[in-house]
């Protein structure tokens, strides 16, 4: 039982860590300014990591790599330590465990980067209709039109109601279905079986 606390607990602080660098690697990447209160409290609670990590990690492409990288570590120490709480013997050679994880790792940062979409798409939506000249109304607009523009080409507005977010969140969740159904597939590096 003591395991599950401490499981959910981290689950906790290092999921809203991973989504936090997650929405600094997003507004970096779609070029969203930080001069907002969703931007400012990104900067502070990520710069005391991603500051520092700059300096021997630049960015590729217009890519943060120093916001990307540590999300995606972050999730690989979870997933390691998620196994280890739960008596999960590891075995095989030690390059096919640290593959594996680094694989589920990855899984994982992936499923938070969508659920981050998913819930930048939904805050918009909600905003658009509730409040859409709310001040944090167009840092989720700007965050969730580039997901939406693809959906937007194909479906029209029907009396003026943009149904691109239900179809967006179907997609969202058809992909976090497939990419449940790849953790599997590193269960072999992982067990050596």
């Amino acid at each position: 039982m003591l395991g599950n606390i401490v499981l959910l607990v981290l689950d906790v602080v290092v999921g809203l860590f991973t989504l936090v660098l997650l929405a600094r690697f997003f507004m970096q990447w779609l070029r969203v300014s930080f001069h907002n209160q969703v931007g400012q409290f990104v900067l502070a609670a990520t710069d005391w990591l991603v500051r520092p990590l700059r300096r021997v990690m630049p960015g590729l492409m217009g890519l943060d790599l120093a916001s990307l990288l540590p999300a995606w570590g972050l999730q690989t120490l979870y997933v390691f330590v998620e196994l280890a709480v739960r008596g999960v013997p590891l075995g095989g050679n030690p390059a096919g465990v640290l593959l594996g994880l680094w694989g589920l790792g990855l899984l994982e940062t992936l499923r938070m980067a969508i659920y981050l979409v998913f819930g930048v798409v939904l805050i918009s939506a909600v905003l658009s209709w509730v409040s859409p000249h709310a001040p944090a109304a167009a840092v989720f607009h700007r965050l969730a039109d580039p997901f939406l523009r693809p959906f937007r080409r194909v479906i029209p507005p029907i009396a003026n109601v943009d149904l691109s977010p239900l179809v967006l969140l179907l997609v969202l969740q058809i992909v976090l279905m497939v990419l449940a159904g790849l953790r599997g597939n590193f269960a072999p590096l992982l067990f050596g079986t």
